[in-house]
């Protein structure tokens, strides 16, 4: 029977094979058919402890005998509430406020939509968000506004709005530095800065230096621009810390995070913010309010999961899972790196990357090939055209690390 289902990012023309996936456990993936496959993508970037962590599962049952979802707008719940004071527990204090969503791309969206709320709130409207070029904030059109044009959203150009892009901070950054100063002192002030810190994820895994990050950063408080964190993908130790933000001392006015906030066990996202952001927005003026929600906010299944995964962090040894993940894919990485047909390679924090054969873009054509490749090894690597990147569970061991960058190895081999 042909499935009606039509899945994110496939060209259902191609009659490639979708595998059903029965059961999930750690860093591996059961599928109907009896194979085993590595997950070493954390299922797109969202799994940090593994799958189906148990304290995680168990507080999502527990939730469901006293909660399912409960409407937002002007009530509460005690998940939501016990959520909002343990992120400001760990995460900057000067980000005193917490608003929640659904995903990325909905914490981007809210994060664009409370920087010009704020700069129309206090009687100074600016407009313009300025992003760094190869950026990906997501699949909504704010997202996709402020991310990187291109063949993926070339179809929804007309609904995109004009932002001012910054050069990728390559070496020291100083043409994007540069930039950045030039576009703070025109005559149309933008609004914010949106930026992954150290890591530009859809757009190649491209890496930049924390001190650039926090020259950002400088300039931006120098001039009064409003500075948003999109740490979707970077926040919850991928990069070795809490935030990436940290490696470069920075404190954003926004704050995203999602994808590992439940430890990637069920969708949620907040928005984190500074008390000026929050406080341009309080007001006796219903008109001044923060117009934004979404049926699902603050799912309390959902909050009950990111509580579960805060505990966690507390009282498990993740950070020494997070150490013992970075050597363990230094050591792998130097030795494909020396492999004829792999360029590039490069690491930051649990994150790995390379390049296997010519670079022909997104679309290239041995993305496809390097793809079916990898799950005949019964590896989940899902390559952005040539570039292959390794971001397991923290709980993956060595043998299933081994079985990734042997099947990379082989693949440079047979595709280079």
């Amino acid at each position: 029977m042909i499935s009606p289902v039509w899945h994110p990012f496939t060209q259902h023309g191609l009659n490639e094979p979708v595998p059903l996936v029965s059961r999930t456990e750690g860093a591996a993936l059961h599928t109907a058919d009896g194979r085993r496959i590595v997950d070493a993508i954390s299922s797109w970037w969202v799994t940090t402890h593994g799958h189906r962590h148990p304290r995680i599962m168990a507080a999502i049952a527990a939730e469901t005998e006293r909660l399912d979802q409960l409407i937002f707008a002007g009530w509460t719940h005690a998940p939501a509430e016990q959520l909002a004071q343990e992120l400001i527990a760990i995460m900057p204090a000067a980000l005193a406020h917490v608003f929640y969503s659904d995903s990325g791309s909905t914490a981007v969206e809210v994060a664009l939509k409370m920087a010009l709320g704020y700069w129309l709130n206090i009687g100074e409207p600016r407009h313009r968000i300025l992003t760094l070029a190869h950026g990906y904030h997501g699949d909504t059109i704010g997202g996709m506004s402020v991310g990187a044009r291109g063949v993926y959203n070339r179809a929804y150009q007309p609904l995109l709005f004009d932002v001012g892009t910054l050069p990728f901070p390559e070496g020291d950054g100083r043409s994007t530095l540069d930039a950045l100063e030039a576009a703070a002192r025109a005559e149309d002030k933008p609004a914010a800065l949106i930026v992954e810190p150290l890591v530009l994820g859809a757009g190649g895994m491209l890496f930049y230096e924390a001190a650039v990050l926090g020259e950002m950063r400088a300039i931006c408080a120098r001039h009064g621009i409003l500075f948003i964190a999109d740490e979707v993908m970077t926040g919850w130790g991928r990069t070795g810390t809490l935030l990436a933000c940290e490696q470069a001392g920075v404190v954003p006015d926004i704050l995203c995070l999602s994808k590992g906030l439940t430890g990637g066990a069920v969708p949620l996202a907040v928005t984190m913010a500074s008390a000026a952001i929050y406080e341009a927005h309080l007001s006796d003026d219903r008109g001044r309010m923060f117009f934004h929600s979404s049926s699902y906010t603050a799912n309390p299944i959902a909050c009950a999961a990111a509580v579960a995964n805060l505990a966690v962090w507390r009282e498990e040894p993740v950070t020494e899972r997070i150490a013992t993940l970075i050597e363990r894919q230094r050591v792998r990485l130097a030795r494909v790196a020396a492999l004829p047909g792999v360029s590039n390679a490069r690491h930051c924090g649990t994150i790995a990357a390379m390049e296997i054969g010519g670079n022909d873009g997104y679309l290239a054509d041995i993305q496809p090939r390097l793809y079916a490749f990898f799950q005949s090894r019964d590896v989940l690597l899902r390559p952005m055209g040539n570039t292959v990147y390794v971001m397991p569970p923290y709980c993956i061991d060595e043998p299933d690390l081994d079985r990734c960058y042997d099947a990379i190895a082989e693949a440079a081999a047979r595709f280079a």
